[in-house]
């Protein structure tokens, strides 16, 4: 009989330390939706879609869906628009769909993936939310009135890196935390680069998100609007804004 019969026992114990230690990664990772517009502008009520994308990437970040649109937006394309995305008015006039089917399919394809419960990364999630249901609305098109589950990796890097200096565009973010983005401003480019965004602020922040996507995204309602309110004060004290006329912090749609 062995002097310590507890120590003799303990090989069928032992357990990967590591493993133990390191947090497991939320189960809303293993199948993310992405999605991003191109438009006219940046005034959600006026501005229209000019180029969009909705795919799916898996855990590792891998395209496993993909669809994207080019409309014809009926409207002039500024230059000022056109010099970001590339696609004048001629091109969309000559190869864009009607604008109408596009916000209907995108509308389509955004709602399947909130149906299966699937989470939607979209960058700046309230630009592009909100300039989707304006469209739809001026269409005649089934608005997404509650777009849920969101994540929005903007919120989350300010959430969990509030202090840091300098811009928080999605090509300066994705380049702090060495995510690629080729081609920015190409709806597909950016939306995949970021749904690799939320994975790479779920792999470095995870033990402090909530494994519930769903509790992920009531979360990110009150950063937002914490955020908004932070920067409203800074913007009132620089005399950039009045006090009566606040930062909207309203997400993930305003």
């Amino acid at each position: 009989m062995p002097d310590h019969p507890v120590a003799a026992r303990a090989p069928e114990a032992l357990f990967d330390l590591e493993e133990f230690l390191t947090p497991r990664p939320p189960e809303w990772v293993r199948r993310i939706g992405v999605f991003d517009l191109e438009t006219t502008g940046i005034d959600v009520t006026r501005d229209r879609i000019v180029t969009a994308h909705v795919g799916v990437l898996d855990e590792t970040g891998t395209v496993i869906e993909a669809r994207s649109w080019l409309a014809d937006p009926g409207v002039e394309i500024p230059h000022a628009a056109q010099a970001v995305h590339g696609i004048s008015t001629a091109h969309a006039r000559a190869h864009g769909r009607p604008a109408g089917e596009v916000v209907a399919e995108v509308s389509a394809a955004l709602s399947e993936l909130f149906a299966s419960g699937t989470p939607v990364v979209a960058y700046n999630a309230p630009y592009d939310f909100s300039l989707l249901r304006h469209e739809a609305v001026r269409h005649a098109v089934a608005p997404i009135e509650h777009p849920s589950p969101v994540i929005d990796p903007l919120v989350l890097d300010k959430a969990f890196d509030t202090y840091r200096r300098g811009k928080r565009t999605l090509s300066v973010v994705a380049e702090h935390y060495r995510v690629v983005l080729e081609d920015a401003h190409e709806a597909a480019a950016d939306a995949v680069a970021a749904g690799r965004l939320a994975l790479a602020l779920c792999e470095r922040y995870g033990d402090r998100l909530p494994a519930a996507v769903a509790e992920l995204h009531t979360n990110q309602i009150g950063w937002a609007r914490s955020q908004a309110e932070s920067l409203t004060e800074y913007f009132v004290r620089i005399g950039r804004i009045d006090p009566l006329d606040p930062v909207d912090g309203r997400w993930p749609i305003r």
